[in-house]
Parts: structure tokens; sequence; C-alpha cells
């Protein structure tokens, strides 16, 4: 009889601690159903940047909370879902761009999905005909010229190479950011395979090689040079909040790398519902309202209106672009050139 006991006893505490552990892993996913974690970059969350203005529409019409958490720039955000890969974190990456998507794909951590409200983006915009990534905006990378300088603007990409721009050009590094990733993707469709050749000459002038836009671009509207790599669309934020056509985006003869920047739902997210619902509504009328005085780049949704600050952000002449595994092998050798 004691015997049994004791059985009866060793059988009810296991239930006990079975039916603990499934409680507690019950809860824990309850919790997460009603959350959206968005893995994205640091001008997307700041205090001026669209993450807070989105969060609040998206929290006020779903019920659902949406935690974004920066990974620093738009190239690191894949590196940490890599990292991640076998116990996903996120659900959502938002601010790999068109630079990166074979990548992205050979990483295997986002899963295809087009959102219901697809057809409200322009068709050219596409990142990719199964839907890895949904794209949210777009702009030209170009570079930025302070028209108060002592120096006067560049015409040309070649022209960055001229002595008197010497430590005057600031740029970002390929690895970590995407307009460092955008400008190498620059020169590699302009030069062809002379580019390590241009950017053996470029090297004396480059200030800095900054680990992300933030950084680069506050040195240079700081003062410490005239010359910044950014977006076509960057002087519409100095026409509407500096009151100033101080920054101007130089449009150069050769053509300009375009981004596209995207969104993925992440492969087995602890909440992919919550996911799609928040990918959908970043492309809604709603969400892309936001982005034009937040993000400085233009919206997808072909209903969005632009405010008249717009009108200062110039239109390239030419659309240029790279394959991306030539871009892998360059940026690489870039790199080691910059080192030597």
């Amino acid at each position: 009889m004691k015997k049994n006991l004791s059985i009866l006893i060793l059988i009810s505490s296991i239930f006990a601690m079975t039916f603990a552990g499934g409680s507690k892993e019950t809860s824990i996913s309850d919790s997460r159903a009603k959350e959206v974690v968005v893995y994205t970059y640091d001008s997307f969350i700041a205090d001026w940047g669209p993450g807070p203005e989105l969060k609040r529409l998206f929290e006020e019409k779903t019920g659902n909370t949406v935690t974004f958490i920066s990974v620093g720039d738009g190239a690191q955000i894949l590196s940490k879902a890599v990292l991640e890969k076998k116990a996903p974190q996120a659900d959502v990456l938002l601010g790999i761009d068109n630079n990166q998507i074979e990548l992205a794909k050979k990483s295997n951590v986002m899963v295809n999905f087009k959102p219901m409200n697809a057809d409200v983006i322009d068709s050219v915009l596409s990142l990719d005909k199964d839907w890895l990534m949904t794209p949210y905006d777009w702009s030209y990378f170009a570079l930025i010229y302070d028209t108060q300088s002592t120096v006067p603007a560049p015409s040309c990409l070649q022209d960055l190479t001229k002595s008197e721009y010497e430590k005057k050009i600031v740029l970002m590094d390929p690895r970590t950011s995407t307009p460092g990733l955008g400008f190498a993707a620059w020169t590699v469709a302009v030069f062809g395979d002379s580019y390590l050749d241009y950017w053996k000459a470029l090297q004396k002038n480059i200030l800095t090689m900054a680990p992300n836009w933030d950084t680069g671009y506050g040195l240079f509207t700081s003062g410490e040079a005239p010359l910044v790599i950014s977006y076509t669309t960057s002087p519409a934020y100095h026409v509407e909040y500096d009151n100033t056509d101080r920054y101007k985006a130089l449009i150069f003869p050769e053509g300009h790398i375009m981004q596209i920047e995207g969104a993925g739902l992440v492969k087995n997210a602890p909440n992919a519902e919550g996911g799609k619902a928040f990918i959908e509504f970043l492309i809604s009328t709603e969400a892309q309202n936001v982005l034009p005085l937040t993000q400085w780049m233009y919206p997808v949704n072909k209903d969005v209106k632009l405010p008249s600050c717009y009108d200062a952000a110039p239109m390239a002449d030419t659309k240029l672009s790279v394959d991306n595994e030539k871009l892998n092998v360059a940026v690489t050798e870039i790199t080691n050139t910059l080192a030597e």
C-alpha cells in the first residue's frame, strides 16, 4: 500500500509539472499573439521618424501592439535575422532593399507573402515576383551638396576624385549601411570593371565612412563636410523644417541608383498573422501618408499626394542598377582596398 501510494504521488507530481509547464507556454503564446515585433533601423524609429506615428495608428486600428527594435542600419537587419534563424524573435524585417534581395533569398529567413491590398503599389516598384518582400518606400541615391561651402558642386561621379574635394565627402560603410551599399552599387554601375581604380582615386577625398546614415548625415549638417551620400528626397526635409534650400541633391548625367525598401515576413515568426497585418497596414493610404514628412522617401501607394516641399526633390534622368551578386563581391573588394 505504501509502495502504491508513493507511485501515485510521483505520477501526480509529474502531471502537475507537465500541466504547469503547458500553462506557462500557453501564457507566453497568448501574450505574443497580441504583439508584432519589427526589426528595423535607427532613423525609422527615431522621434522624428515614421515609427512613433505608425505605431499609434496600427495599435488604434488593430488593438495589437507593435514593438520596433532598431538593429543599426538597413544592412544589419538581415544579419540579425540570420543569427536568430533557428529561434526567430521578430515577425517582420523592415528596411532590406533591392540591393540586398538576392542575399535575402539565399539567407532563407523570410517567407513569401503578398498583401491583400498589394494593388495599391505601382508595379514598377516590385522587389520580387514571389513577394518575398513588400515595397513600402523608394528614392534615388544622390550626393547632397551644401551650397554655402567654398568648393564648387561636382557635376559627375568622376569629379569627386578631384583634389579640391580632399576630405570633403562623407560616405557610409557598405557593409552596414544601405546608402553606403547604394553608393558602392553606383560606382560599379558607372565604372564597370574599373570601379576599384575609381575608389583608389576617391579614397583621399573621403572624410569618413560612417557606420550608418544617421551618423554620416549628422556630420554633413553640422558642417564637417560639404558633400554626403543620401537621397534625392533629402532636400525636401530642409525646405519643410529648416525653411531653406541651402542643401541640394545633385543629378549626374550618368544616372542614379534607385533604392526600394521592403518589409518581409519572418520564416517561423512567433506571430505570423500579426506580421501579415502589419505589412498590409504599412502600404495602406493611412500609413503611407505618414512617410513623406517623416521618412523623407517617396511612398509606394499610388493614392498618396506629395507635399509641396517635394518640389525640391529632383528626379534622376537615368535609372541604374547592378546585379546583386556582383555588388556583394564589389563590397568586399572595396572595403579591402580602403583598408590597405
